[in-house]
This record gives C-alpha cells, structure tokens and sequence, in this order.
C-alpha cells in the first residue's frame, strides 16, 4: 500500500505531503491545477525518465519520495534481497532530480541505479494513462498475467526447472560429443602422445628437485679437494693433536706443585683438541655430503633431457608435462569409452526434452482453456464501459519448435472495436479511450492477480460521461476492494465513488507573483461541493448540490 508521497522543488511544487488511504483515492481539480504535475513526479519516484524541466524555478534540485509498507513475501522485496538492500517492512523510494538533468536514486537510503529503482517501482505501482509503458500495454506481459488469471505460476516454475534440466542434459551431450568428435580426428597422435608421456610419467615439481640436487652435486666435486686437504691438517700424519695430547699429560702431572701456572694452559689446550675434533666431524661430514655418485649424476642429467626434450615437443613447461599426460589420457579414454557414454547422455537428453516436451504441452492446453475463460470474463464487463460492439481476445500462439523456459507459448492480448473490423493487437487496434477501458476491464478481471498493490489510472474516463462514466467509478471500487487504486478524475460518477477525495488547486502567492500546487483531502460538505463544481462548471447551482449528494448517496447504497 502507498503510505505517502513527498515531494519538494518540483514545477509549482514547494513542499508537498500527500497521505494515501486503502481503497479508492480520487484526484480532481481544474484542468491546469497540477495533476499531471503529481503523476510526473509520482513516476519519477518509480524510476521514470527524469527530466531538467521538473526541478522548480530557482531551486538546485527538486526530490520525489514514495513510501510503503510491504509484505515479507512481496516481489519487490525479493528484488531489494537480489540487490543486498536492507528491508525493514517499510520501503522508501526516493529520486534527486538535479536542475543540470541528471539524477539519483535511492532505496532505504541507500543508493542504487535507476534501472533497480525502476524494478522495484514496477513491481509497486502500475500507471494507466500518460504513463502507459508501465500498463498493460507491453505483450511481454500478457503471457505472465493469463498464467496469473488461470493459477498457472506453479505449472510454469516447475517447467523452468525441466528446462534448466533439458539445457543442463542437451549441453553435457554436445561437449561429450564434440570431445569424442576432436579426438576421433587425433586419435592416432593422442595415442602415440598418451603413451610416449605414461612412459615418461612426468610429476610435477621434478625439473627443480633434479636441477637442484645436480648444482649440489657439482658444487660438492669443486670443494672436496679444500675439505680434504683441511681434513689431512686437522686429523693426518701432520695432525697437532697427539702433539698436544702430549703436552697436556705432562702439565698435569705438574699441576700438584704449582696448580695455579698449570691449570688454565691445560684449559685452554684441552678446549683446542676439543675443537680440532670437532672440526674433523664437520669435515667428514661435508665430505660424505659432497661425495656423489658420477653414476647418478648422469642419471639425473639423463633425466632432466628427457623432461625437457617432451617440454619443447609438446610446447608445454615441464612442470605442465603431468597435466598434459592426463589430459591425453582422457582423450584416449573418451575414444575407447565414449561411445557408450554417448549413448548414456543421448538418453538422459532424450528423456528430459519427452518430459520438458509433455509438460509444455499440458501447458500449453490449460493456458487455451484459460484464454476462453478469460476473454468470457474480460467480455462481460466491456458492454456497461459502452464497448458492447467490441471483443476481447487472448492469442495463444504455439510453436513446439521455438521453446523456452516458460513453455512454447507467445500470448498477446487483441481485441476488435466493431463486428466486421479487423482484430489486431490491444495497443495498436484500441483508441485512446477505448484502451483505458480495456484495461480498466482486464484490471477488474485479474483483480489482485498478477497485478502490482497500487494501482494509478489517469483520466481513464476522458471522452465519457452518464452511465459509462458511473460503470467506470464502480470498477474502479470494485477493484479497489483488492488493491490499492488512485485515479484522476473529471468525472463526477466517479468522484462520487472514492472512498479518499483529494482536490488539487493552484494558488497565488506572493500577490500573484508566482503561483503553488496545493493538494487538500476534502471532508463531506466539501466533497459534495467539489463534486457539484464538476457537475455544474463555473456556477455551481442548487441543482448541482443536490445531484451531487444524489450521487454521494448512491455510491454508498
């Protein structure tokens, strides 16, 4: 439901705050006063096309903001969810129009592309009238708003999941097919590859773990002859240690006499042996580390030939040898196994075009069966909106041959104005009145069904009067018992019917130096004075009030 609608420096707009009741809101005024003034900033609020000449004379930027409140389970919240919008219950929606043309827009304050705006807004709110590429009009539509009239919604999410499952299994067949179909044209060379690279077995990392292990091996042959010269020093003929074994033995058996000359030679001689020998393990073992098999070193080389040899055959990095050969492999497989697996897939997409297939069809059929229901019930409003000559039609056009995830269905709704004439499309056959009772019709119909929660229709009886005229105030009602439904009206009969009577004016401000949008809810005595004002023109007469409080009685009968 549409709570409020606030609007600041938009043309002849200062400040404006319009509170929107359930049920059936009515628009009047002069014919000048501002109405299409509201619309347009209603439908920029909505995500319409913005525009430099809105903005008010003098002012930087004008705002629109439209409020409401929205269920959980409500489209245009699932919509603020696909956008990672926050949602509170309450929706506000608010558009910046700059006086240099360009615009913002904002959903809970937080700022989103027009296009989103745009969503939600048309998921919110469905304008008649001046607005119409947000009605009716549009085709792509009219197949979602029959599956809406029959209770089809359920039918046609189940066959957009055989769909997906009839793209899913037809797109496995047609990579397994193309796969078996480039391997077949490589077969010999994918197999001589496949095995040529088994027989190799490449892993991966191997040409850095065997570049590195032969550098150490050939660093290792350049130094052993400085470790074992070093060795020869330290523990050989030569070696100082027995020399120094010696010594200290003879300095300890003088150490009783004179303890304190003795005693720190022999510490420090003791930590020289000490150290010698512990050089000899470190020299033995940097000989045994750089001591290498020449055998394994030319095994290693070997190797690394090989590796790189199938690196530069195959145009691959070495390290990429081991996926490579399993690639291959598979291809191999895919040859030798293929076939079967072919037959698998042919099956299983087979099985999900029969099913995608016969559910289609069913389809198909309820949305036909569906189709005369709704041109029946379409039909029997037309005579009362002085269209008793015309006729309704719901196309079904289907083609098994051009599917889709909604089914193989093009629906577009026609209509013929006279017996004799040509049916054609809604918008294009139907005149300007003619089509806003047309979808005034449609609109009562489908009621709440597949139809937005606001419901904004624009001088739908222009051209009408009397008894259409009153035929139209009470659709309207009726349909406001569903929906939410504001209308601007010229016409009294439907005037007489809204259960919320907002009359817009223009004042003069600054002694007539420029002039203001006001927009008032009127109360009963000015309701009917309103009303009579509509019925008489200029002079409103006794004759008028009367009529007008016959009709404001009429309406609640």
């Amino acid at each position: 439901m549409l709570a409020r609608l606030s609007i600041r420096d938009i043309v002849l707009i200062e400040r404006l705050d319009i509170e929107f009741s359930r049920g059936l809101a009515v628009l009047t005024g002069e014919t000048g006063a501002g109405k299409s003034i509201l619309l347009d900033a209603f439908a920029l609020a909505l995500g319409g096309r913005g525009d430099a000449g809105l903005v008010r004379h003098g002012a930087e930027q004008g705002q629109v903001t439209a409020t409401f409140d929205v269920p959980k389970n409500h489209p245009a919240a699932k919509l603020l969810a696909d956008n990672g919008l926050d949602d509170n219950g309450e929706m506000i929606l608010r558009r910046v129009q700059l006086a240099d043309g360009r615009t913002r827009a904002f959903i809970n304050d937080q700022a989103i592309s027009v296009q989103t705006l745009k969503a939600v807004g048309a998921a919110l709110v469905e304008i008649h009238g001046q607005h119409d590429e947000r009605a009716l009009v549009d085709a792509s539509t009219h197949r979602r708003l029959l599956d809406a009239f029959a209770g089809l919604e359920k039918d046609v999410a189940a066959l957009e999941s055989l769909w997906e499952a009839r793209r899913s299994a037809n797109a496995a067949l047609e990579e397994h097919r193309a796969g078996m179909q480039r391997a077949a044209r490589e077969a010999d060379y994918l197999r001589h590859a496949s095995q040529e690279l088994k027989t190799l077995a490449p892993k991966d990392g191997e040409e850095t773990e065997l570049a590195g292990r032969r550098t150490t091996m050939m660093q290792g042959e350049k130094i052993a002859t400085d470790l074992r010269e070093a060795q020869e020093a330290i523990s050989g003929p030569h070696s100082p240690v027995a020399a120094l074994s010696a010594a200290v033995r003879r300095l300890e058996r003088r150490a009783g006499s004179s303890p304190s000359l003795v005693e720190p030679a022999v510490k420090a001689i003791d930590a020289a042996i000490n150290a010698l020998e512990e050089a000899d393990q470190h020299l033995n073992a940097a000989l045994a580390a750089a001591d290498f098999d020449p055998a394994e070193l030319e095994r290693i080389e070997e190797r690394l030939f090989a590796l790189r040899a199938a690196s530069r055959k195959y145009a691959t990095p070495v390290d990429g040898l081991a996926a490579l050969a399993s690639k291959y492999a598979a291809d191999v497989a895919l040859i030798d196994a293929g076939a079967d697996r072919l037959k698998k897939l042919e099956a299983a997409a087979e099985e999900t075009d029969k099913r995608y297939a016969a559910a289609a069809a069913k389809l198909s059929m309820a949305r036909t069966k569906s189709a005369e229901k709704l041109n029946k019930a379409v039909n029997a409003e037309l005579a009362p909106l002085k269209l008793e000559r015309a006729k309704f039609m719901t196309q079904v056009e289907t083609d098994a041959a051009s599917p889709g995830p909604e089914g193989i269905d093009r629906v577009e709704f026609w209509v013929q104005t006279n017996p004799g004439t040509k049916p054609g499309p809604l918008m294009k056959v139907a005149s300007g009145g003619e089509l806003s009772r047309f979808l005034l019709a449609l609109k009562v119909v489908l009621s709440d069904r597949g139809s937005a929660p606001t419901l904004v229709f624009d001088e739908i009886d222009t051209g009408v009067g009397g008894a259409v005229a009153d035929a139209i105030g009470a659709r309207l009602s009726r349909l406001a018992d569903k929906v939410q439904v504001m209308a601007v009206t010229h016409a009294p009969q439907v005037a007489a019917r809204a259960s919320q009577h907002l009359l817009i004016s223009k004042d003069a401000l600054d002694k007539g130096k420029r002039v203001a949008t006001r927009v008032n809810a009127l109360a009963a005595d000015h309701r009917r004075e309103e009303i009579a004002r509509m019925l008489a023109g200029a002079e409103i007469t006794a004759e008028a009030r009367a009529a007008a409080e016959r009709l404001l009685r009429a309406a609640t009968a």
